[in-house]
């Protein structure tokens, strides 16, 4: 089911980091979680692919875990990847990547995966 294809991008493999607990509880709920880090190989078992633009699926959620300052270079791989949605966790909102997506026709919300996940919205149907 494509909607169970989760991308992390700015995963970590340190524990206390918000983005490495995303990885760690979307596996918990059974999604396909696919880590996105530009030099970690693998987070507990999970191959990390170092760029968006090595990943040839549909995905149906990209969740954020880097600033603004380090989305803008990366916004047309995202428009790129046509994600179903696209969730700007707290510190990552950047207006530039909002237009963008607005302009390609790609759903996004701010949010907190980790609180969607905890309380049974992430789920969502495409």
């Amino acid at each position: 089911m494509e909607n169970k294809k989760v991308v992390v991008l700015g995963a970590s493999n340190k524990k206390e980091r918000y983005s490495y607990q995303a990885v760690m509880l979307l596996s918990e709920h059974n999604y396909d979680v696919i880590p996105v880090h530009p030099t970690i190989e693998e987070i507990e078992g999970h191959k990390v692919t170092n760029s968006l633009k090595d990943i040839n699926e549909k995905i149906g959620t990209l969740t954020l875990y880097v600033g603004p300052s380090r989305i803008a270079p990366l916004i047309q791989e995202i428009v790129d990847l046509n994600p179903g949605r696209v969730i700007l966790n707290p510190g990552t909102e950047s207006d530039e990547l909002k237009k963008a997506l607005k302009n390609a026709g790609i759903s996004f919300i701010e949010a907190c995966s980790l609180v969607m996940l905890k309380t049974g919205q992430f789920e969502v149907d495409f």
